[in-house]
């Protein structure tokens, strides 16, 4: 692929900063959605600066399609057409079947699928033009596992691996490429599903049959690889990065000291 511009929904998150330099290796211009401004970027934008590429930085509601097609317009006068999407915005509430309301529902629905869904239609009519693009998603095994305390995330996350496969099945016949990454606990996830309720969790990471967690930069290496030529061929895939967690099925088999 010739010069990456790369668009990230959620720059200010741990999986938002290592893809950020790992695409900076690349030659990469950005377009990076920060909630805190940039203010929490300022160590990988003083990278992109020193790679002398350019990152535009904005903090938009990425559920209003107006705010997002303006933006992508003026990226693309500024740094030229995105050519990767990557979509990893999430947000976990903790709830249940029984006692979760409405605004919660409709709140992890807009931030982790309507968002990805809104980003792809904006994004994905740019690419046509050019006839190429690549879109990742990064959701999640809750798609297909129920988490036991975060059903809205579940239910979300089970949406946007469905989007992704009508997305690649529509945008495919224009040369874009649409695939979703499905992880598992990340280091530094030890909060993430904390519950009274599901033991899912518990000792997580000895669930892992090698009981070694996959980090940040394994997530950024595979969104890199998504996005590059060497993937041409994937389109429409459910990728796991789990580590073989969604596996486990005995506790006395934990490999646990």
């Amino acid at each position: 692929m010739s010069t990456y511009v790369v668009f990230i929904t959620d720059s200010d998150s741990a999986s938002g900063k290592a893809a950020i330099r790992r695409f900076i290796a690349e030659g990469a211009h950005f377009l990076l959605n920060s909630e805190s401004g940039g203010a929490a970027l300022s160590a990988e934008l003083k990278l992109v600066e020193e790679s002398g590429k350019q990152a535009i930085v904005v903090n938009i509601d990425l559920c209003k399609h107006a705010d997002v097609m303006d933006m992508l317009q003026y990226a693309e006068q500024q740094i030229g057409t995105v050519t990767t999407l990557v979509h990893n915005s999430k947000v976990v509430l903790p709830s249940s079947i029984e006692y979760a309301d409405e605004e919660q529902f409709s709140q992890s629905i807009a931030v982790n699928a309507k968002s990805a869904f809104i980003c792809t239609q904006a994004a994905g009519k740019l690419m046509k033009e050019k006839q190429a693009g690549t879109i990742i998603y990064v959701s999640s095994i809750h798609a297909e596992k129920p988490t036991g305390s975060a059903f809205t995330y579940s239910i979300a996350k089970g949406a946007v691996n469905m989007l992704a496969k009508e997305a690649a099945l529509v945008l495919g016949r224009f040369g874009i490429r649409v695939n979703t990454i499905e992880t598992g606990p990340i280091e530094g996830d030890s909060q993430l599903f904390d519950s009274t309720i599901s033991t899912l969790y518990n000792d997580y990471e000895y669930k892992v049959p090698n009981a070694v967690l996959g980090t940040q930069e394994d997530l950024a290496e595979l969104i890199y690889f998504l996005s590059s030529d060497a993937s041409t061929y994937i389109n429409g895939a459910d990728i796991r990065l789990d580590g073989g967690f969604l596996l486990h099925y005995m506790n006395v088999k934990m490999k646990k000291p």
